[in-house]
C-alpha cells in the first residue's frame, strides 16, 4: 500500500478509550488483509522524551563551543564538566550511564534529527513523529501500526489467538500511543500495572442491531473481551517474569516503567515494541540553575534518561536477553539554539536521539552540528538525519523489512543508517563526512556547491534556520564526477541557511552564510 494511500483516513470513535490500565481504540473498517509473517523474537523499546528535549545541552558539541557559548551564556555547561565521548563531541555530566554504555558499545548517538519543514508545535509535530508522515501530511495510521497492518490478519478480530496469544505493543502508562495505529484498531494496549488488571464488565449479553451503532457496540464487547484475555497472558508474565538488576532508582518514574518492559519480557511475553515516555522537556524557564549549570530541572530529566537506560541494559544483560532487545528515544522537536532570558530554550528543529542494545554500533552518526558565531534569536539546529530514515533503518535490520515495503511504509526518499551491528562495517555504506564545499562563504548574492557522486542520485536542498526547506536544487541521477550546483540567494534575506546533500546512502548538512 502507498504511503499517500493514508493521507486523511480516520478511524471512527479516534479517542482511546481508558479501561481499568486496558487502552482500546474503536472501530474503523478495512478492506485489506495482510498474511501474517511475525516469526522473529526481537523486540523493540521506544523512549519519548515529551515536551521537546534540548539536544545542546545533551550532546555537546566540543568543537563548537566558543561560538555555542555565546549563543546560550547562562546556561552553557563549563567545558571542563562535559563528559567527552570523543575529542570533539561530550555529553551532559550527569549522563555517566549512557557514558558507561557508549564506552562498552552499545550506544550510538544520531546527530540533529528532524523532518523537514518543521512544525514548531508539540501537538502536530508529535502526530508527525508518530505517523511518520510529511510536515504537511495528515495519516491516521502510525508508522508501527502500518507495519503491523502488513505482517498481521484480520486485527483485532479473533485475537488473541493460538498462533498470536500475546498483545504486538504495549504502552507503559494511561493511553495507547500513536505510533501503533492501524487502519483498523491500535495495536498497542495501555498498561500501568501489569499485576492489577481485574477483568473488565462487559454488559448484558444478547443480540446487537444491524446498524452503525451495533457495529460499534459488537466491537466494544470484542474489545473489552480482548483486553481481559490480552491483561491475563501479560499477568501470568510478570509472575513468571524476573527482574535482576540493582540499579534501579525507586524514584525514578522512567526506569520503574523500564523494569515494568524487562520483567515481562523475562517472563515469556512475545510482545513486539514497548513504548514508554517521560515528561517535562518543555524547558522554557530555569532549565538550569543559575548558581550551578550543571543541575536543575534539564539535568534532572537527563539523570533519570540515563540512570533509567543504564539499569534497563543491565536487567537484560543480567536476564540473559540483551541480544533480543534494542531501544531508541526521541522528541518532537529539539530546542533553538540561542538560551533565552528566562534561562532556558524555546521550541526549536533537529535534535540527537539515542538507540541502545547490544545489537548497536559504537557511533556517533552524523557531524556535529555547527554553530555561527551569530545565531538569529529564531534558529535551530540544522536537519541531518530525516526521522524517517531512522524508522526505516530499525524495520530493515531488526525487523527484516524489504527497503521497497519502507518506502511504500514511510517515504520514497528512505535512506539506510547502519547503526544496528549487521556485519558490515559503519564506514562501507555511511559518509556523515560527505566531500562538499560551497565557495564563497560567506557570500552575498550566490554560493557555489561542489560535491562528487560516483553516477548515482544526488538531491541537493537549502534549509533556512527555522528548518524550512526552502529550495532543492537538485534531485536527479548525475553522472560520476565532480559537479557544481549554484545556489542564488539574491531573494532571500542575510543569514544562517544550510545546505543539505544526499547522495545514496551518504549525506551531510553545512552552514553557510549571507551577508
Amino acid at each position: 500500500m502507498k504511503r499517500r494511500e493514508f493521507i486523511q483516513r480516520t478511524s471512527i470513535l479516534s479517542l482511546p478509550i481508558f479501561l481499568n490500565g486496558m487502552g482500546v481504540k474503536a472501530l474503523g473498517y478495512n478492506p485489506f488483509n495482510m498474511k501474517p509473517d511475525i516469526d522473529h523474537d526481537r523486540i523493540l523499546v521506544v523512549i519519548q522524551l515529551d515536551g521537546g528535549n534540548d539536544g545542546l545541552n545533551m550532546i555537546i558539541p566540543l568543537d563548537q563551543y566558543s561560538n555555542l557559548t555565546a549563543a546560550r551564556p547562562n546556561i552553557i555547561i563549563p567545558e571542563n564538566q562535559v563528559l567527552k565521548l570523543t575529542d570533539e563531541t561530550g555529553i551532559h555530566p550527569v549522563m555517566t550511564g549512557v557514558k558507561s554504555l557508549f564506552d562498552d558499545n552499545k550506544i550510538s548517538i544520531l546527530q540533529s534529527v528532524a523532518y523537514p519543514n518543521q512544525n514548531r508545535s508539540h501537538f502536530r509535530s508529535r502526530d508527525i513523529w508518530t505517523s511518520g508522515s510529511e510536515a504537511d501530511e495528515f495519516i491516521s495510521t502510525g508508522w508501527m501500526g502500518r507495519f503491523f497492518d502488513n505482517e498481521v490478519e484480520d486485527f483485532p478480530t479473533d485475537y488473541p489467538n493460538d498462533d498470536y496469544p500475546d498483545p504486538f505493543a504495549i504502552t507503559i502508562g494511561g493511553f495507547v500511543s500513536e505510533t501503533c495505529q492501524g487502519e483498523v484498531a491500535n495495536y498497542s494496549m495501555a498498561l500501568i500495572d501489569p499485576f492489577n488488571l481485574s477483568p473488565l464488565g462487559s454488559g448484558a449479553a444478547g443480540s446487537v442491531p444491524n446498524d452503525n451503532y451495533g457495529k460499534e457496540l459488537k466491537y466494544l464487547r470484542d474489545s473489552i473481551a480482548q483486553s481481559n484475555a490480552y491483561a491475563a497472558v501479560i499477568t501470568d508474565a510478570a509472575e513468571n517474569g524476573n527482574s535482576l538488576s540493582d540499579k534501579y532508582d525507586d524514584n525514578n518514574e522512567l526506569a520503574q516503567k523500564l523494569k515494568i518492559v524487562a520483567q515481562l519480557i523475562a517472563g515469556g511475553l512475545e510482545t513486539k515494541m514497548y513504548l514508554v515516555s517521560l515528561g517535562g522537556f518543555d524547558t522554557h524557564a530555569n532549565q538550569v540553575d543559575t548558581s550551578d549549570t550543571t543541575i536543575g530541572t534539564h539535568a534532572n530529566l537527563l539523570a533519570s534518561l540515563s540512570g533509567a537506560i543504564e539499569a534497563f541494559q543491565d536487567d537484560l544483560t543480567l536476564l540473559g536477553l540483551d541480544d533480543r532487545v534494542m531501544g531508541l528515544t526521541f522528541s518532537e522537536f529539539g530546542r533553538r539554539i540561542r538560551s533565552n532570558g528566562a534561562n532556558g530554550t524555546d521550541h526549536g528543529t533537529a535534535a540527537p536521539m539515542i538507540v541502545f542494545g547490544n545489537c548497536i554500533q559504537n557511533h556517533i552518526l552524523g557531524n556535529n552540528p555547527e554553530i555561527a558565531n551569530v545565531v538569529d534569536v529564531q534558529e535551530g539546529v540544522s536537519m541531518q538525519h530525516d526521522f524517517r530514515s531512522v524508522y526505516g533503518s530499525i524495520l530493515q535490520d531488526w525487523f527484516a523489512v524489504p527497503q521497497s515495503e519502507i518506502r511504500s511504509l514511510l517515504y520514497e526518499d528512505y535512506q539506510h543508517i547502519p547503526f544496528l551491528c549487521q556485519g558490515v562495517s559503519n564506514e562501507d555504506i555511511y559518509d556523515a563526512n560527505l566531500a562538499s564545499k560551497n565557495f564563497p562563504n560567506p557570500f552575498n548574492s550566490f554560493t557555489d556547491i561542489e560535491f562528487t557522486c560516483e553516477n548515482e542520485r544526488v538531491r541537493v536542498s537549502i534549509f533556512d534556520a527555522l528548518g524550512h526547506e526552502i529550495r532543492v536544487l537538485t534531485d536527479q541521477k548525475l553522472n560520476v564526477g565532480t559537479h557544481k550546483i549554484r545556489f542564488d540567494a539574491q531573494d532571500f534575506p542575510s543569514g544562517n541557511y544550510y545546505y543539505r546533500i544526499a547522495i545514496g546512502n551518504r549525506f551531510t548538512t553545512k552552514l553557510m552564510i549571507k551577508i
